[in-house]
């Protein structure tokens, strides 16, 4: 409440007892108002932009699933989002796990020393709520029509076309990955994703005409 962030989700959580909301003081409403849900894949599935957090970082290129982008640089791109967006945190004693960062279109981390990475998990919301709102007046001139839809299906003509070409299967997740954190970066507009569709859809159909 202390940025103006008013909805909450909580995926399988603890018991919302009396210390819960003692320790809320003012913001009891957001406990009163939060939506529970008992998976990830419930709590996510009509968010159409998820981003998650880490201190967990990739340092090598080719590890797709945790190359982390700046909190800093995050922030603007999510605000080109004409859609509904997912601050992603994940548990206090040990994060998100792997399956669904890999959920996620990006992954951001907050800079801290080298000598302890990890915050606690409500400095960490503080730190990324802040940043989010202290940034509120920046307006971008095009805003991103993304959708979950959209991307879910594009999503799955590029996994039929790793299949279809007979793409390594030991690579195949993380090239998935790697696929799905390029769209996340760019953040395509609707006319884009449908170009990139009409893309693959006409380069399986040729595969396929071959193959017959």
């Amino acid at each position: 409440m202390n940025f103006n962030f008013e909805k909450l989700i909580l995926v399988n959580p603890c018991k919302l007892d009396d210390e819960c909301y003692a320790r809320a003081m003012h913001a009891n409403k957001i406990i009163d108002n939060a939506k529970i849900f008992q998976s990830f894949k419930d709590a996510t599935k009509n968010l159409d932009y998820l981003v998650a957090t880490s201190s967990i970082e990739s340092q090598n290129d080719k590890r797709h699933l945790r190359n982390a982008v700046l909190l800093e640089d995050a922030v603007n791109k999510v605000y080109e989002v004409n859609g509904k967006v997912g601050l992603v945190f994940g548990r206090e004693d040990y994060g998100l796990f792997n399956d669904e960062i890999a959920k996620c279109d990006i992954m951001v981390r907050i800079p801290s020393s080298e000598s302890y990475l990890s915050l606690n998990l409500s400095h960490a919301v503080a730190l990324v709520l802040y940043t989010f709102f202290v940034n509120k007046s920046f307006t971008p001139k095009e805003k991103r029509d993304i959708g979950k839809i959209e991307k879910d299906k594009l999503y799955e003509f590029f996994s039929n076309l790793l299949k279809e070409i007979n793409y390594p299967e030991h690579k195949k997740q993380n090239t998935e990955i790697m696929f799905q954190r390029i769209l996340g970066r760019s953040m395509p507009s609707k006319w884009e994703y449908h170009t990139l569709m009409g893309v693959l859809s006409k380069t399986l159909e040729k595969i396929k005409m071959q193959q017959e």
